[in-house]
């Protein structure tokens, strides 16, 4: 799409329904259907109508030459006749600053929108499932909430507005300090007052429904658990890009017999978990996944990737094909006091067998549905273990191993417990006593592949 102003540069998009996203410069090579789901997330796909390219230019031309849209999301409205928009802009600095842009459209058939929210992602920004099929954005003690048209929608905003709240962590883009830029968008609000209303609240969207008895009265613990089972089932059946949270807790009601306004938050959160494991698993090494327990369950799926060993690095989730595959477990909670360092040496010697494998077979590493990233939680226990792995065996620093796999799976983030035990693992391997065992007792390797201490 070509740009206005003095850039003059070109920029490329993946547009399917109900999302727009700006791929990058080193993702433009190779772009096709089959690489499209993991650039927007799992199960999307499909084609972008005219109408959502028209209103792309729409949106673009109202920013500044040197802003750019990072992803956009249709929103829900109370008007059965406006369009509403949800951006992520990024700008050309060394912070790497975001914010985020309400666009109203007067109807679907318009090609001209207006600027309807400013809102400044910070380094407190905080994101959060409303409990009723969107997400709230709290930045700089400004709360607003949002209501994408899907569920698959959704998911790729979460994921986007992560990614922009840890650069904004990073960055230490503090309130007041930085993104100054924001205000010639401030100064170019424009929308009418019913719209400005909205983007300050959405209470009318509220779903309120009355009680339908019958299983009401039964504990907590096992309706949630017939919750679980049924949500997957749903998310696995229907698609994902055509479908809202609301439309899949009426199901759930209808299924299930009993009211869910108390479980709003529950189904909103088991849904981001159910979406981060229906992704596909990350290739950290021709050799090495790292994946979900939905991945480690798919059999068609670890056949297609050649998978030979399984690492299940988790203390919840059994292994699902005993008979099929080569497994090692590592038996531990995600928590901070638990002892991670110590397995490390073994889990590095099971990797590099599978290495050596006669028939060439890779290794996944897969995570439970606690590590997802949903809001609050990060994958950790595998990710540590993968990072453990790549300083070993690439003779990478904790900094360059680390960010090899943030580059494949952006959700990863170790508590602070299996931090520091990445860094005194570091300092094992650089000590000169760890090479002097390493010599004596060479790992199993391949003997083609060479690394920094054969």
């Amino acid at each position: 799409i070509p740009r206005r102003g003095r850039l003059q540069k070109r920029e490329s998009f993946a547009l399917v329904k109900g999302a727009v996203l700006l791929v990058e410069e080193g993702e433009r090579e190779g772009l096709n259907e089959e690489t499209l789901p993991s650039l927007l997330g799992p199960r999307q796909g499909g084609r972008a109508s005219d109408t959502q390219r028209r209103h792309l230019h729409a949106m673009i031309s109202l920013l500044r030459p040197e802003d750019t849209v990072k992803l956009a999301v249709r929103l829900e409205s109370v008007s059965p006749v406006r369009v509403r928009y949800l951006l992520i802009i990024g700008t050309l600095n060394q912070k790497q600053e975001s914010l985020l842009l309400g666009m109203d459209f007067p109807g679907s058939d318009s090609d001209e929108c207006t600027i309807g929210l400013v809102l400044p992602i910070w380094s407190d920004t905080q994101v959060y499932l409303d409990g009723d099929g969107g997400f709230s954005v709290t930045s700089a003690e400004v709360t607003r909430i949002f209501k994408p048209v899907s569920i698959q929608t959704m998911w790729s905003v979460l994921q986007a507005l992560h990614g922009c709240c840890e650069r904004a962590v990073r960055g230490a883009v503090i309130p007041g300090c930085g993104l100054e830029w924001a205000q010639h968008y401030r100064d170019n609000v424009e929308s009418d007052q019913q719209c400005l209303n909205e983007w300050a609240a959405m209470t009318g969207l509220e779903s309120v429904r009355r009680g339908t008895g019958g299983r009401s009265s039964l504990n907590r613990e096992s309706v949630e658990k017939d919750i679980k089972a049924q949500l997957r089932d749903i998310m696995r059946t229907e698609d994902l890009e055509n479908i809202t949270s609301k439309q899949v807790r009426t199901a759930l009601e209808s299924r299930i017999g009993i009211d869910m306004k108390d479980y709003k938050e529950y189904i909103d959160n088991e849904m981001m978990v159910t979406m981060a494991q229906m992704d596909k698993p990350s290739r950290i090494l021709d050799y090495l996944y790292l994946g979900s327990e939905w991945n480690a369950a798919n059999f068609e799926e670890l056949q297609k990737n050649n998978v030979g060993y399984i690492l299940n690095v988790t203390k919840e989730i059994d292994n699902f094909f005993p008979e099929s595959y080569s497994y090692m477990n590592v038996r531990v909670y995600d928590v901070e006091a638990t002892d991670l360092l110590s397995y490390w040496n073994n889990t590095y010697m099971f990797i590099s067998k599978a290495r050596c494998s006669t028939h060439t077979h890779t290794v996944m590493v897969y995570l439970t549905p606690y590590e997802i990233y949903c809001l609050c939680m990060g994958v950790s226990r595998s990710a540590s273990t993968v990072i453990a792995y790549l300083m070993k065996q690439q003779g990478w620093t904790l900094d360059q191993a680390l960010n090899h796999v943030r580059e494949r799976r952006s959700i990863v983030q170790p508590n602070e417990g299996f931090l520091k035990q990445l860094h005194t693992y570091s300092g094992i391997l650089n000590c000169p006593l760890e090479e002097e065992v390493q010599a004596r007792n060479p790992p199993a390797i391949c003997p083609q592949r060479s690394s920094h201490r054969e």
